[in-house]
């Protein structure tokens, strides 16, 4: 069954039509068929030939052994003595002459056996020869087989041998069995010291089998044509049956599922055959209607949602409008008196230690406006990320490229963080090559350093290291920022991009990895946490060499 499924598997990718298919496909199942049956009847009728040659055998050795019995019962029989013909020596009366003076010899049943075996060999049906292991005779010597079974009939193993041989060019059937020594034969034998009972010699039947072998083979050519006639005949059959009951009606199926799909509609039975397929083809029809129907409502339905999503659209448009515009005024708003603030304690601060005597008091004053000046820079920061933010997400981002030294812009960068670093006693550790230029907006790039560097500084411990690598490739240069922090997990990795995301308590708005990724993207490049880092975070950013938004580069594994 495996082997029939993995076949009709195979068979049923070819790409034929399908009634050659049906056709192919129940030729060679007849054929197969055909094939075992006619090897069994084949086999069958060579077995028949064959029991009726062995019957026949049969027959013959027995009609011999009669005759022999009868000869010797009768003390032999008499025959016109010719010119080769002597008389027997071990009968009596061998010799008679009658009144014409003619001659007659007696001839014992061994004789009359050979004289028949000789006449029936030259009239080309039969022969057989009576041979024995104790031979009177030198003319009866056994041959191969014929010594063998004699061996065989004196050891009382069997009783009667038969096989088919190939004698010159010839096939023959040879059967042979025990001839048994009885009273009429003792005058003949009984010098020999055989008893009644024993085992004088045997008789060998020999049939020519080429006659036999003729009609076994016109028999099974005869068989083979009458089995291609018939597959042949069952092959158009069942095409002709294949194509009107099965094919014709498959195609006027197919015409109408045509038409259905380019829009023309069956409103009646496309198939009149009676049976499944017409079960099918009205099974179509109501199909065809059920999703005419279906598809006229969902029509009506995608309509009023389009309108409902066009008006929602509006509608999510006007209020992202008015979401910028008030962020953007607000901010405007919230910008202005934020620095007017932090422009007058900037000034009290310079002029109240001229002003205030007492010390105490001054030291005072002086802390709570650094608080006030801490907390209003604060505030400008958050509103500057909130309008770069949102100019980004509206594509109103302005780059004002120029050709950007890198190490010198991170040196610069660096140097700014000085007073934070002195008091942790964080390191920077730059790495990169002099004169590493990149086409980029040198204020932006520098906002993303200051984040990043800022980041690091506020996960990293104190006593720390903060690697810069620089990478300069052949068109692109990759910047890695490596600390001692607690890392990133790899969970969050996506995340920390996220506007307002956070990790820990640690101060800050979670929008100047957001911004960042803007303005490296702006620039055509990437940027994102590192895999394989075994000790702190990395981050790299990737920018090309030739311009912004010239195609992007991914940070070296």
């Amino acid at each position: 069954m495996k082997a029939l499924r993995t076949f009709l598997s195979g068979f049923r990718a070819v790409r034929l039509s399908l009634s050659m298919k049906f056709v192919i496909g129940v030729a060679v199942v007849l054929v197969v068929t055909m094939a075992g049956s006619l090897f069994f009847i084949d086999a069958y009728h060579k077995k028949l030939v064959l029991e009726q040659i062995d019957q026949q055998a049969r027959a013959l050795f027995r009609q011999i052994v009669l005759t022999r019995k009868w000869i010797a019962d009768h003390g032999g029989i008499f025959v016109e003595m010719t010119a080769e013909g002597e008389p027997n020596p071990y009968l009596p009366d061998p010799e008679i002459m009658d009144m014409s003076g003619r001659k007659y010899v007696r001839q014992s049943p061994a004789m009359v056996t050979k004289e028949l075996s000789r006449y029936a060999k030259e009239k080309g049906l039969y022969w057989f020869n009576i041979t024995s292991l104790r031979l009177i005779n030198p003319a009866n010597a056994p041959d191969a087989f014929e010594r063998t079974a004699l061996t065989a009939f004196e050891s009382g193993s069997v009783q009667e041998l038969a096989r088919v041989e190939q004698i010159e060019s010839g096939h023959f059937y040879r059967y042979i069995a025990p001839l048994y020594l009885e009273k009429p034969c003792l005058p003949c034998h009984s010098h020999q010291g055989y008893k009644i009972g024993d085992v004088r010699g045997a008789i060998s039947v020999t049939i020519p089998m080429d006659r036999a072998r003729e009609m076994i083979g016109a028999g099974r050519k005869g068989l083979v044509l009458l089995s291609a006639a018939t597959i042949g005949m069952l092959m158009l059959v069942l095409y002709i049956m294949m194509k009107e009951l099965v094919l014709r009606p498959v195609h006027r199926l197919k015409s109408s599922i045509d038409e259905f799909s380019r829009g023309r509609q069956s409103s009646t039975a496309i198939i009149r055959t009676g049976d499944e397929l017409e079960v099918l083809g009205d099974s179509f029809v109501e199909m065809s209607r059920t999703l005419t129907a279906y598809h006229a409502e969902l029509e009506t339905r995608v309509k009023e949602a389009t309108a409902s999503l066009e008006r929602a659209n509006r509608r999510l448009t006007e209020l992202n409008e008015k979401k910028s515009d008030f962020i953007a005024k607000i901010s405007h708003e919230l910008r202005t008196p934020m620095t007017s603030i932090r422009g007058a304690m900037d000034y009290l601060s310079a002029k109240v230690p001229a002003i205030t005597g007492d010390s105490m008091d001054r030291g005072d004053i002086m802390e709570f406006l650094e608080v006030i000046r801490k907390n209003a820079d604060r505030l400008i920061r958050m509103v500057n990320d909130c309008l770069d933010l949102e100019r980004i997400e509206s594509g109103m981002f302005d780059l004002h490229c120029t050709n950007v030294d890198l190490l010198s812009l991170i040196k610069e960068v660096a140097v700014s963080f000085h007073s934070l670093t002195d008091q942790r006693n964080i390191i920077f550790k730059i790495k990169a090559s002099p004169r590493v230029l990149v086409h980029a907006d040198p204020d932006r790039i520098g906002q993303v350093l200051i984040n990043l560097i800022s980041n690091s500084i506020n996960f990293s411990p104190d006593n720390a290291e903060i690697d810069i690598t620089v990478t300069e490739g052949a068109d692109h240069v990759s910047v890695v920022l490596r600390d001692e922090g607690p890392g990133i997990p790899g969970d969050v990795r996506e995340k920390v991009f996220d506007k307002f995301y956070t990790m820990g308590r640690r101060p800050g708005t979670g929008l100047g990895l957001a911004i960042s990724k803007g303005i490296i993207e702006a620039h055509g490049g990437t940027i994102e946490v590192m895999d394989g880092v075994s000790r702190g975070g990395a981050i790299c950013f990737t920018l090309t060499k030739k311009g912004c938004l010239t195609g992007q580069e991914t940070c070296p594994g």
